[in-house]
């Protein structure tokens, strides 16, 4: 059995994680109590941590049975919380591996950061980190800001990046949250980018909706909001970095990060943007447990 270094683990204190979620993966999961307060000082464990949100639980989820079926044992530290609390944790030891995203998390380092293109963000990131903390191979998949058209837009005007919008010959109205008109990526970003010009319109919590209806025809949606697929939206490239790219990254304490290289790396290449909303569906609409989705989807890929 492959085991991680020995080390003394500091208890999670209740300020930084909070209660543990249980493995329902559903957006609406209660959160139990882990039932353990003070882990074994002779611990060799991976401890996965992730964020209190179902579609991070997930890929911890996934990368935790992924590292059980290659022979380490894991423990789960889900639903700590924020970065303020988790990043400690994994810089100290406590915890030893992380779901991260690539520009939010490179924000939190730089917030003067002009970096937007994916493999931009990613060399960017790991020059920002602290000693102590590194990340491996980055996702194609991503949880980021997106102008999404539903497939019946796509399709008629031959629609698959933001470029493509340019002289389609139609009105183009752009709906999204209201601060989203003075964003850099909003309508005057389109403008300088890309040589697009739309009206904006204000949607805010309906803008899914909107888009559906037909009163606007490009909304601002992240980019692994389960919707897309029911919806049948269509999520356009974004060739030249209007948006800050967000790739799905593992944040890992430096320690360890040669040991699960090849495992966490294999899980990396095969999530996709497609499929991370995929997994998500079965989170927040089929009601699959985090467990299900996760063992369902490495079967799959064929991992474990």
């Amino acid at each position: 059995m492959f085991t991680a270094r020995n080390k003394g683990r500091l208890a999670l204190g209740a300020a930084a994680v909070g209660a543990a979620l249980a493995l329902s993966g559903c957006a609406t999961g209660d959160p139990l109590d882990s039932g353990t307060t003070e882990p074994d000082s002779d611990s060799s464990t991976i401890v996965v941590g992730s964020q209190a949100y179902y579609s991070n639980e997930i890929i911890a989820e996934i990368y935790a049975q992924a590292l059980e079926n290659a022979g380490f044992e894991v423990e789960r530290e889900f639903s700590i919380g924020q970065r303020d609390a988790y990043l400690p944790a994994l810089e100290d030891g406590t915890v030893d591996l992380f779901p991260e995203y690539t520009g939010n998390l490179l924000q939190f380092y730089d917030d003067t950061t002009e970096a937007t293109a994916s493999e931009d963000v990613y060399a960017a990131l790991q020059e920002a980190l602290p000693d102590g903390l590194t990340v491996l191979d980055q996702s194609p998949a991503t949880d980021q800001d997106s102008y999404n058209v539903t497939k019946a837009f796509a399709d008629e005007h031959g629609l698959s990046s933001l470029d493509d919008l340019a002289g389609i010959g139609v009105p183009l109205v752009l709906g999204g949250p209201p601060e989203l008109e003075e964003r850099p990526y909003g309508p005057s970003g389109l403008q300088e980018k890309y040589g697009v010009e739309v009206q904006f319109q204000a949607t805010g919590d309906t803008t899914v909706e909107d888009l559906v209806a037909g009163t606007v025809n490009i909304a601002n949606v992240f980019s692994a909001d389960p919707r897309i697929q029911t919806e049948e939206l269509v999520t356009l490239d974004d060739p030249k970095g209007l948006f800050l790219a967000s790739n799905v990254v593992p944040l890992v304490n430096a320690d360890i990060a040669d040991e699960i290289a090849d495992v966490i790396n294999a899980v990396s290449a095969k999530l996709t943007p497609e499929g991370l909303v995929a997994l998500n569906v079965k989170s927040t609409v089929d009601q699959e447990s985090t467990a299900a989705i996760a063992t369902a989807w490495l079967r799959e890929q064929g991992l474990i």
